[in-house]
């Protein structure tokens, strides 16, 4: 069960104008349940997108990548479509996994009136097996055709769409924020997938958010970076960087307001806020359903010498399977933490200046357990299903945090089982 996550509902969504989406059954991967999902965006919209980092990256990925180039943008007149399949992550295949990637963008183009290059493919699921692009293509006229209906434009299409991009994951995630911007009212919705293969940059994951606010399209690409770095790429789950890992940031200026052209500007940090609320959103409920999980832990880490240290540190910490079955088990062995924060890599650390927070809880002092520290007190935090671990290094201001989640027996039998 995912940890403290509700399901979203299409009334806690906003719609936003120029976004039109419809999902159906394609039969990717297996019969009865919505697989294929359509984005349609209203000619002029921006888009800006961050991927994995992965060297061995999904087919899609890669025509992703080409098509978002400055010079294929400024060849297509920008994008206009995401096609997004779950149950085959079309990774590992090939020349003729890349051709199929193709096939897809140029069959929906063809379909849209628009050129392939104008058409983002996504594709999500097992990796290492032949894209069933036959099974796509035969659905493609009825999603379309779909898309074009009235209800495209409203929340619950976001809702469907929310679980038309799931695989192995428990609960639809969506999110929705508002801010005023140059004096108009701006709506911004995301969705999200992902609960194995959780590291970044970035993870088994699928995220897009869209907003009707008019921003400076020169802007697009560095506030999808900056908005990745503080919400997709401080979550873990397991450490292992996926293939397919796609964020994508959608502008289609249909608000009207005054375009945001700086992020340091009042108009731009209240617009920067809204989406990063919602950007945390979808990352944190990644981890809260992470494949098994039963607790979610923030790792807060300050007092280094720079950021890069203090997120260097938070993972070492969050990628320890000592420390996150220690967590599992609500067992306050917090050496375990100790020992990931001395082989996290930073040379020259003094232990004797580290100090350590369990919740509420002092537990280390000076680099030793501090004397009035309880195991009773330890472990009444641990029993918690959200818990924040706090480590002071002792050694700057900096501060950096990373949220993730513990190792259950689940985990390992929902990727023993994952392609059966």
């Amino acid at each position: 069960m995912p940890v403290n996550l509700i399901a979203p509902q299409a009334s806690d969504l906003l719609a936003v104008a120029g976004v039109r989406i419809a999902t159906v059954e394609a039969g990717v991967r297996k019969a009865n349940r919505k697989d294929l999902t359509a984005f349609v965006l209203q000619e002029g919209s921006s888009v800006a997108g961050v991927f994995t980092q992965n060297r061995y990256c999904a087919a899609p990925v890669q025509l992703c990548q080409q098509f978002l180039a400055p010079e294929a943008l400024a060849r297509s007149g920008g994008i206009r479509a995401f096609i997004i399949n779950t149950g085959n992550a079309n990774a590992g295949t090939g020349a003729p996994g890349l051709a199929a990637a193709q096939a897809t963008a140029a069959a929906t183009a063809k379909l849209l009136g628009v050129s392939t290059e104008q058409v983002l493919p996504f594709s999500t699921g097992v990796i290492m097996e032949p894209l069933p692009v036959a099974r796509i293509e035969a659905a493609l006229p009825g999603l379309l055709e779909k898309a074009t209906q009235p209800a495209a434009a409203t929340p619950d299409a976001w809702l469907d769409a929310a679980h038309g991009i799931m695989t192995t994951d428990t609960i639809a995630k969506a999110a929705s924020a508002k801010a005023v911007v140059g004096g108009k009212t701006v709506h911004i919705t995301g969705i999200s997938k992902g609960a194995g293969m959780i590291r970044p940059n970035m993870a088994t994951m699928l995220g897009f958010i869209a907003t009707d606010a008019a921003i400076a399209p020169e802007l697009l690409n560095s506030l999808v970076k900056q908005l990745a770095d503080e919400s997709f790429n401080r979550v873990t789950v397991d450490g292992d960087t996926s293939t397919n890992d796609s964020f994508l940031l959608v502008a289609t200026h249909q608000a009207h307001n005054t375009p945001v052209t700086a992020l340091d500007s009042a108009d731009g940090q209240a617009l920067y806020v809204a989406l990063r609320s919602v950007a945390q959103q979808l990352a944190h409920a990644i981890v809260r359903d992470g494949e098994g999980a039963t607790k979610f832990i923030t790792v807060r880490i300050t007092g280094g010498k720079d950021k890069a240290e203090c997120a260097q540190v938070a993972y070492s910490i969050a990628h320890s399977p000592l420390v996150k079955t220690a967590f599992f088990a609500s067992d306050p062995n917090l050496g375990r933490i100790l020992a990931a924060v001395g082989y996290a890599g930073i040379t020259d650390l003094d232990q004797n200046k580290i100090a350590l927070h369990l919740g509420d809880v002092h537990v280390v002092q000076n680099g030793g357990r501090r004397a009035e520290y309880r195991e009773e007190d330890g472990q009444r935090v641990m029993a918690h299903s959200d818990i924040t671990i706090w480590v002071d290094l002792g050694r700057g201001d900096a501060q950096d945090t990373v949220w993730t989640c513990d190792f259950s027996h689940d985990y390992v039998t929902i990727n023993a089982d994952y392609r059966s």
